[in-house]
């Protein structure tokens, strides 16, 4: 007799994957599956022997008493897509083993959902890739021909929250206005209409607020000098913006946790920089606000940092003037492959086909 339906999700990340078997009643069960650095592949797509191995480990005793209905894996770097629930296809799977976008840990999304739908008989998808790229043609541009501002966000549990925002206040989807701020690593501030990412900064490289890791919006002129000074490749410069910015170069460490502990102490500079980072994300929150005409629903404030009630109150201090505030901590984003996946398989939405435009 066949057991509870339930999709396998997967996130793989840096130096770990995190996967679950989820319900429709929720999750079932999940894990993390830790992985040694040294044993890590530089390309991602080399890294997939490994990880499956160890996540077959964890799953084996876990699948006996469900029945597999299909799996979703998180979407990795593809050519730009409007959002949505795709299906894993061979344009997709090649794009992300070649790397063509980006070597990024979220390749191996598609790749191990792929080889698991395989095995089980079932479909793969991958929801609301990294590179959905919706914005208004006016948000593109960046004041240099040669520029176009790019879409990079948390967007998987930005949407996720938008509907869980839309059932709170009994607001249509597709009728519904909301700010959204997802606060981890990185930070992403964004205009959502109508269930469409219409503007966002980058989160990435060098726009919006400064993250734990990441460098924000710069001042061009030192930005310049650095570049020609001599005293970094290119390379060493990007990651000392991605990785090695905000509360980790003001502080050496990007843990919040650590930093708040050093404020309790009487740290004025963990303060400083902690209050910096939470000033600039209130001004992308109101400039995001400026984007909707000042019309929206709600602020929502998502993300690990959320977790902290102390984090949220400081923001709120900025934003509460602009009118309700929704808080749903933490990334969701394993809940948020699922709940796409399962979209799919009851008919609420159809899955999109990827297709890529250089064949």
């Amino acid at each position: 007799m066949p057991g509870k339906e339930v999709l396998i999700v997967i996130n793989p990340g840096s130096t770990s994957t995190k996967f679950a078997l989820w319900s429709r009643d929720g999750c079932v069960v999940e894990r993390v599956v830790r992985h040694d650095a040294a044993q890590l592949a530089r390309k991602v797509a080399d890294q997939f022997d490994y990880r499956l191995g160890l996540i077959d480990r964890e799953l084996e005793s876990l699948i006996d008493s469900v029945e597999v209905v299909g799996v979703v894996g998180r979407g990795g770097p593809l050519r730009p897509l409007e959002g949505g629930t795709y299906t894993v296809n061979d344009a997709m799977l090649n794009d992300l083993r070649s790397s063509r976008y980006s070597n990024h840990a979220s390749n191996l999304g598609a790749m191990l959902a792929d080889h698991y739908a395989r095995r089980f008989g079932v479909k793969a998808y991958i929801v609301d890739p990294v590179t959905t790229d919706e914005l208004d043609d006016v948000a593109r541009l960046s004041g240099v021909p040669w520029i176009e501002r790019k879409s990079r966000a948390h967007v998987l549990n930005i949407k996720a929250v938008v509907r869980r925002a839309c059932a709170e206040l009994s607001v249509d989807i597709h009728d519904s206005r909301f700010v959204v701020a997802h606060l981890g690593g990185g930070i992403s501030v964004a205009a959502v209409d109508r269930y469409r990412i219409a503007d966002v900064n980058d989160a990435l490289h060098g726009m919006g607020p400064y993250s734990p890791e990441r460098a924000g919006a710069l001042p061009i002129g030192p930005l310049v000098e650095r570049c020609f000074s001599g005293e970094v490749t290119r390379q060493e410069l990007l990651d000392e913006l991605a990785r090695n910015a905000g509360l980790k170069g003001y502080l050496g460490t990007s843990d919040v946790r650590e930093v708040l502990k050093r404020i309790g102490e009487a740290d004025r500079k963990a303060d400083l920089a902690l209050r910096g980072m939470i000033y600039q994300t209130a001004k992308e929150i109101g400039a995001a606000a400026s984007a909707l005409e000042g019309g929206f629903d709600a602020v929502i404030l998502t993300g690990g940092l959320t977790q902290s009630d102390e984090i949220v109150n400081m923001l709120k201090k900025y934003i509460s003037f602009l009118g309700k505030v929704l808080v749903f901590p933490g990334e969701g984003e394993l809940q948020a492959l699922a709940e796409g996946g399962f979209r799919v398989l009851d008919g609420q939405e159809n899955a999109l086909e990827y297709v890529n435009p250089h064949v």
